[in-house]
């Protein structure tokens, strides 16, 4: 289901500039944003122009975005604007800001300039900084100008990351397992910094609710699914543990409230219900609610942050970088022992067994092909966290067990390096879509760095630009 993003719309004034024309591009912009479909609170009741221009407009306007709980706000300069008044409001509320005002005309016949806005937008951005306000500038452009829109939407994306991001709970199910020193992250300092909350269980209690869901015969749907959406070539009975551990993730993520989980997959696990998780993992995945394999917190973390960024309207899939491609340079080979959702494989997978273990219950199928993917890792170590970001492509490769895709990147040495130097790990998180810019701006608002393993940055500060 598409996010929904709520944008305060703020249209601004300077008095020396012509009221009327402010007044005018006030109701253009309000009418365009309807248009797009935008959700946007607006501030006609605050005063008769319903616009910024007075100090005394200020707490009013922060009051009734805070009532409304919007997750951004457009600081759009309908003439120069009042710079020092944007900044009050953006301080006050500390949410994403988009600044933004409409092209000019040309000049009068007699030579006056009614609006100044590039002008304006100098000086707002300058206050901005000075304030420490954090901000995303959508070029100065005419309304029906497509950079308009396109700008507007990566924006609610941004929001959509950053809301996520600010609110994130993930379902910790068992200790990482012990030779996965990797994986291990600092709870206390996730919280500290980012107010990134675990919820810690016992794989006891998942196994308790696996087994009351067998019993109970509650987990029909996800058996449903299995014997719909893969080849079976488990035992029934293995099956069925699988959809009902599928079941009962689900249902200690909703009793926690998080919107994620990570799980020990593996050795504790087989020995307690004799399967594997990866299948269980893969129908959540495909449901929208990320689960990731060896405990490992920071993918999913990396997992919200991947399907924020696309408006959770797309599935991501939780990969290890493994082996080069024994043809391709710049090849890699992107698998797991089968949590991927099912939805994003090449042709309907095998329900079957992993390959280094003798217990059933994982995904064997190729991922479907795609021309424009990112891919990304949320890490950290020694209290410094950045966000590892690039684009690849697929590529045709050998056949290989367990859900997988042979990938493409500019260079692959330098990509190994930046994975071994760290601060990441052979984990990272693919999706079809190419949210390098959303990520990359939203990374300002979240204090994390980003690290491109491509030398990209000017080609996504381009695109920012509406170039």
């Amino acid at each position: 289901m598409t996010a929904k993003i709520k944008l305060g719309f703020v249209p601004t004034r300077r008095s020396v500039f012509s009221a009327p024309d402010a007044i005018k591009y006030r109701n253009l912009t309000a009418e365009r944003l309807k248009e797009l479909g935008i959700d946007f609170v607006d501030i006609t009741d605050i005063n008769e122009e319903g616009l910024l221009f007075d100090d005394s407009h200020v707490k009013p306007i922060v009051d009734k975005f805070r009532r409304e709980k919007v997750d951004g706000i457009i600081l759009a300069h309908c003439n120069f604007g009042t710079e020092y008044l944007c900044a009050r409001v953006a301080k006050e509320l500390g949410l994403p800001v988009l600044l933004w005002g409409p092209l000019d005309e040309a000049p009068l016949p007699d030579g006056r300039r009614l609006r100044d806005t590039q002008c304006g937008l100098f000086a707002t951005g300058k206050v901005l900084r000075r304030f420490k306000v954090k901000f995303t500038y959508l070029t100065n452009c005419r309304l029906s100008d497509p950079v308009f829109e396109r700008g507007l939407r990566d924006f609610m994306a941004v929001c959509n990351v950053v809301r996520t991001f600010k609110h994130i709970r993930i379902l910790q199910m068992g200790p990482r397992p012990f030779d996965f020193w990797t994986t291990m992250c600092n709870e206390g300092e996730l919280l500290e910094k980012f107010n990134i909350q675990l919820s810690p269980i016992p794989l006891p209690e998942l196994v308790r609710e696996v087994r009351r869901i067998q019993e109970a015969g509650e987990a029909q749907d996800e058996l449903k699914f299995l014997h719909e959406k893969t080849v079976v070539k488990i035992p029934e009975k293995k099956v069925e543990t699988v959809a009902a551990l599928a079941k009962a993730m689900q249902n200690l993520i909703a009793k926690y409230g998080c919107q994620a989980g990570a799980i020990q997959c593996w050795t504790a696990l087989q020995g307690e219900l004799g399967i594997m998780p990866c299948a269980a993992n893969a129908i959540l995945n495909d449901m929208g609610i990320p689960i990731v394999c060896e405990t490992d917190i920071h993918g999913a973390i990396t997992a919200l942050i991947a399907e924020a960024a696309m408006m959770n309207e797309e599935r991501s899939f939780f990969a290890d970088w493994t082996v080069r491609h024994p043809d391709n340079p710049n090849g890699e080979l992107l698998q797991h022992c089968g949590p991927w959702p099912v939805s994003l494989a090449r042709e309907k997978p095998l329900l079957t067994s992993p390959i280094a273990f003798d217990d059933d219950g994982t995904l064997s199928a190729e991922a479907k092909e795609g021309d424009k993917l990112t891919l990304l890792r949320f890490d950290g170590d020694n209290g410094e966290y950045s966000l590892l970001l690039g684009n690849a492509k697929s590529v045709p490769g050998p056949k290989i067990l367990g859900t997988y895709l042979w990938v493409e990147v500019q260079n692959l040495k330098r990509l190994e390096d930046k994975i071994v130097t760290g601060p990441y790990i052979h984990h990272c998180v693919g999706v079809y879509r190419d949210i390098v810019p959303v990520l990359y701006e939203a990374c300002k608002y979240i204090g994390i760095k980003p690290d491109f393993y491509d030398p990209i940055e000017e080609d996504v500060k381009a695109y920012l630009r509406g170039e």
